[in-house]
């Protein structure tokens, strides 16, 4: 059965992973979110390290599909040690893991499909070919992961109005595209606001872009515009996404989301997450999320030109905390499942 993006004359680039990140042989090519959507560019990865290097090097971003990547990046270790005979395989593997694990610490999904793919390992037994068992558990993830996006949006859709105007931070992922697209194509006149999200402007290049792709009206504002355009009665709701939840309702996204729900709340406009599969029981608390802190060079530089003093300091934390009383709901592939008195 073909999805509303499908039937009604194709989908964005970004809608599935697997149009983005792919093995070509035993190589891994990702495509270079940093050059969307000026330019398509491959970058083509030859082991993990490479892997490693291009998640901590921003070429691919979003909770999801970085851990995906870095699932591909353990299956170019195995098939390196396959190739070259080696006979500690698991070492090798852990070794590879720690390594990607680290790339980037606040998100949990990367951290937890490692550790899946690590414990598939073990359950598969010492005969089994560690390249096979990988490929597979990760072509199964893919699946499920355009299910959850699908049914994500789908719960999610039920919350718009037609007429809405909704308001958006960096790049929610694939489930953002499949609530307007449904809205769409349920007949909902909606438009969109992005902001740009520095340093990377991510909502700029991939969601302001692919919204735009689904003909939804799309209109890109900077980052310090987002209360003015509450304030004038432009944003009827909000939607975000979460790089982690812990169990206690706090919400770590990218930076900047923090001030938005802030925003919303004072000028009593509904604040939603898109949370996908839902909050991290193995973080009980928010403030146990660890905050990545980025090279500071990223906010003095704007494509590499910098753009203050030698004597300025930067400080670039990627990510906020969130707390649930500023949260009007959470939405996953289950539903609407949690909603602000």
């Amino acid at each position: 059965m073909k999805t509303p993006m499908e039937t009604s004359g194709g989908k964005p680039l970004l809608m599935d992973l697997e149009d983005n990140v792919f093995l070509e042989g035993d190589k891994l090519v990702i495509i270079d979110r940093r050059k969307l959507p000026r330019s398509i560019v491959k970058i083509t990865c030859e082991d993990y390290g490479e892997v490693a290097r291009a998640i901590e090097d921003m070429v691919v971003q979003g909770a999801g599909d970085i851990a995906v990547t870095a699932g591909f990046g353990l299956y170019l270790a195995a098939r390196e040690s396959e190739r070259s005979g080696k006979k500690d395989t698991k070492d090798r593997l852990k070794r590879a893991a720690s390594r990607l694990r680290a790339t980037r610490p606040t998100g949990f999904h990367l951290a937890a499909l490692l550790n899946r793919l690590l414990s598939r390992l073990d359950e598969a037994g010492k005969d089994s070919e560690a390249s096979a068992v990988i490929l597979d558990f990760l072509k199964m993830t893919l699946q499920k992961q355009r299910e959850v996006s699908d049914a994500t949006g789908r719960h999610a859709e039920t919350l718009l109005t037609g007429g809405d105007t909704v308001l958006t931070h960096c790049f929610a992922g694939a489930g953002l595209l499949y609530m307007l697209g449904y809205a769409r194509d349920h007949g909902k006149t909606i438009r969109v606001i992005c902001t740009e999200t520095r340093p990377y402007l991510q909502g700029a290049r991939l969601t302001a872009w692919s919204v735009s792709q689904l003909g939804i009206p799309t209109t890109l504002v900077t980052d310090n515009m987002a209360a003015h355009c509450m304030s004038k009665g432009m944003v009827s709701k909000v939607f975000t996404a979460a790089d982690r939840i812990a169990m206690d309702g706090v919400v770590a996204n990218k930076v900047g989301t923090l001030q938005l729900a802030i925003c919303a709340n004072f000028y009593k406009i509904p604040f939603y997450i898109l949370a996908y599969g839902g909050p991290d029981r193995r973080t009980p608390k928010g403030e146990g999320i660890p905050i990545e802190e980025r090279d500071e060079r990223e906010v003095l530089e704007f494509l590499g030109t910098p753009i203050s003093g030698p004597d300025v300091r930067g400080y670039y934390p990627a990510f906020d905390l969130t707390p649930p009383e500023l949260v009007t709901a959470v939405i996953t592939a289950r539903g609407v499942e949690r909603s602000r008195e």
